[in-house]
C-alpha cells in the first residue's frame, strides 16, 4: 500500500506540474473513493480544494464528508474546503422541466445531480486554475460502468482507476481514513435516501470483482452455477450495457 500510494501521489504531482496548473479540486462525498483520492491529493503538497455539494443529501453522507475534511485540514496545510449547497439549483431545475410519468424519471434526475456537481467542480477548477481529480475505481469505471456520463465521469485525471474497490479500502486503511467511512456501505448518494450501490447493482463489489477477473480469463456463464452464474450474468449485462461510457465518443469519419 505504501508503494501504491507513493506511485499515485507522484503521478498526480507530475501530471499537474507538466500541465502547469496551480492545484487540484475534488468533490468529497463521504464515501471511500473520494476520501482516498482527496487524501492522496493532499499528500502531493499541491493546493487542494475539497468541495461538498449536497443535494437533498442523507445526513450520514454529510457528516462523514465533514469528518473527513476536518481530518484533512488538521493534517495538511495545503487543503481548503468549500460547501456549495446545490439543493435550490436542483429544485429549480425540477420545477422548470415538464411533468412526466416515465419510469426513467428518477434515474434521469439522479444523473442530473451528478452533472450539476460536475459543472460546479469545473467552475472552481477554471476559477482557480486547478484540474479536476476523479474518484472512479477499476470495477466502476471499466467493469460495470457505475458512474454518470459527464457527471462523476467528467474529470481531468483519474488516479485510482487501476485499483479494484477492495484495493481502495486497503489503501484507505493505510491512509488512516476515518473509520466511519471505512465501515459505511458504498452509496452514490444520488437519490437522497440510504440505498447502497449493492442495492442498485444487485451484487456486492467483491462479487463483481470476481466476475470481472473471470471474464478477463475468458470464462463463460455456462461454466458456473447458482449465485456465481447469477453474479457473472449481472456483471456481463452491466458491462455490455455501459460500454458507451467506457469507449471513446464515436464519430463519423468521412471518406476522402
Amino acid at each position: 500500500m505504501e508503494n501504491i500510494a507513493s506511485q499515485i501521489i507522484n503521478w498526480i504531482k507530475t501530471y499537474a506540474e507538466n500541465a502547469r496548473v496551480k492545484g487540484l479540486v475534488i468533490g468529497v462525498s463521504g464515501g471511500i473513493d473520494s476520501a482516498v483520492v482527496s487524501t492522496l491529493c493532499a499528500r502531493t503538497g499541491l493546493p487542494t480544494l475539497c468541495l461538498e455539494m449536497p443535494i437533498h443529501q442523507a445526513e450520514s453522507h454529510v457528516s462523514r464528508a465533514e469528518e473527513h475534511i476536518e481530518f484533512l485540514k488538521a493534517h495538511y496545510l495545503n487543503v481548503n474546503n468549500l460547501r456549495v449547497d446545490l439543493t435550490p439549483v436542483f429544485d429549480q431545475f425540477v420545477t422548470e422541466i415538464p411533468p412526466t410519468d416515465k419510469s426513467t424519471y428518477e434515474m434521469a434526475l439522479a444523473n442530473t445531480r451528478a452533472r450539476l456537481r460536475m459543472t460546479t467542480l469545473y467552475y472552481f477548477a477554471g476559477l482557480e486554475g486547478y484540474i479536476l481529480v476523479g474518484t472512479g475505481n477499476k470495477i466502476e469505471d471499466f467493469g460495470v460502468g457505475f458512474f454518470t456520463k459527464y457527471g462523476d465521469g467528467g474529470v481531468d485525471i483519474s488516479p485510482i482507476a487501476d485499483l479494484m474497490k477492495s484495493e481502495v479500502y486497503k489503501l484507505g486503511e493505510y491512509l488512516h481514513i476515518p473509520k466511519s467511512i471505512l465501515k459505511a456501505k458504498p452509496s452514490d448518494g444520488l437519490f437522497g435516501d440510504d440505498r447502497s450501490d449493492e442495492d442498485q447493482l444487485k451484487a456486492s463489489y467483491d462479487e463483481l470483482e470476481w466476475a470481472m477477473l473471470q471474464t478477463e480469463q475468458g470464462k463463460k456463464a455456462e461454466e458456473f452455477r447458482g449465485r456465481e452464474r447469477e453474479v457473472f450474468e449481472i456483471y456481463t449485462r452491466l458491462n455490455r450495457a455501459n460500454q458507451h461510457k467506457m469507449q471513446p465518443i464515436p464519430y463519423c469519419k468521412i471518406s476522402k
